[in-house]
């Protein structure tokens, strides 16, 4: 298929690209380059890919972007709570109102199938977290970022009863490992560099629940879901990721200290609440499509490790590799 992916140039749509060109879809991301476009070198040879520099905001450069487009994957937005929290003004902008643009222009331009990337952080606080959310949990959102998400999911999931767009919602896990456009704040990453450069680690709530999943699976994800029949996920939400990857953050902790061998200091600073705090299961897609993740949380640690430690990651501290 020809498919576009928004926020082709970031951490995890970098990796899409690439494995819809191994698939051998023709692929076109769009991309304002708010982190660089580094990411997007290795791509560049590959006669089906091409490059439209834009922002999301714009209707004239989405209209262009989706010319003789036949699927999209929307990743495209201002990712993460504090980011969200730092300028909700501009992500209001565009993981809301830039959503739902994109998606109506979409409908006007005949595109087929249509994959929103939301987040298991709508689940928010569980009342029980022994127990494991499902597609039909409530949605609890506490934050700006899962507040957007979740918004958009119910705009395109009730107009998408009453158009021929399959369009399907993607609740993913929280994401890790090694992308081209490398993130160091998100908490597997984040964590694993801490304790290896730095031999100490502050953890706040080690006792409160995410389900985790490798960038990568989230990329396979993503090419299992185009090769499914469009009538089996039209109107459907799948979470995304592994049942057996939910860890506590001390868990975490305890899965990078075996690897890192060396004595670390580690301070656990309770807290009584966390906005979020929810176990996640990935049953459905795993019955419906037959997806399963192929790299654990110990994956990603062990890759990360061994990129800095052979000197592949040099600029650690490098705003760029921050949201």
């Amino acid at each position: 298929m020809r498919v576009l992916v928004t926020g082709g140039a970031g951490y995890v749509g970098s990796v899409v690209a690439r494995a819809l060109l191994t698939h051998r879809h023709e692929v076109r991301v769009l991309d304002s380059l708010l982190y660089g476009g580094r990411a997007l070198l290795g791509l560049y040879p590959e006669e089906s890919f091409n490059f439209v520099r834009g922002d999301i905001r714009s209707g004239e450069t989405v209209n262009h972007a989706l010319q003789e487009i036949e699927a999209v994957i929307h990743l495209a937005a201002i990712v993460g709570d504090p980011a969200c929290a730092k300028q909700p003004e501009l992500a209001r902008e565009v993981n809301l109102d830039a959503s739902i643009q994109l998606f109506e222009l979409c409908q006007r331009q005949g595109v087929k199938r249509f994959v929103f990337a939301s987040t298991c952080s709508n689940y928010g606080k569980m009342i029980d977290s022994s127990k494991y959310a499902t597609e039909e949990s409530e949605l609890c959102p506490v934050s700006l970022y899962a507040e957007t998400k979740v918004a958009v999911e119910k705009r395109i999931l009730d107009a998408a009863a009453n158009h021929g767009m399959a369009v399907t919602v993607l609740r993913f896990a929280t994401v890790f490992g090694l992308s081209p456009r490398m993130r160091f704040d998100l908490t597997v990453n984040e964590f694993t560099k801490e304790l290896l450069t730095k031999r100490k680690l502050v953890v706040f709530g080690e006792q409160f629940w995410r389900p985790y999943i490798h960038v990568r699976d989230v990329a396979r994800a993503m090419t299992h879901l185009l090769d499914a029949p469009p009538g089996k996920v039209a109107g459907q939400v799948f979470n995304v990721g592994g049942t057996e990857q939910n860890y506590t953050k001390k868990d975490l902790v305890e899965v990078i200290r075996r690897e890192i061998r060396d004595d670390v200091e580690i301070e656990y600073v309770y807290k009584a609440e966390d906005p979020r705090d929810y176990r996640v299961s990935f049953e459905k897609i795993k019955s419906s499509l037959g997806f399963s993740t192929t790299r654990t949380v110990l994956h990603g640690v062990r890759e990360v490790i061994d990129a800095i430690k052979q000197g592949v990651i040099v600029d650690l501290e490098n705003s760029e590799n921050r949201n």
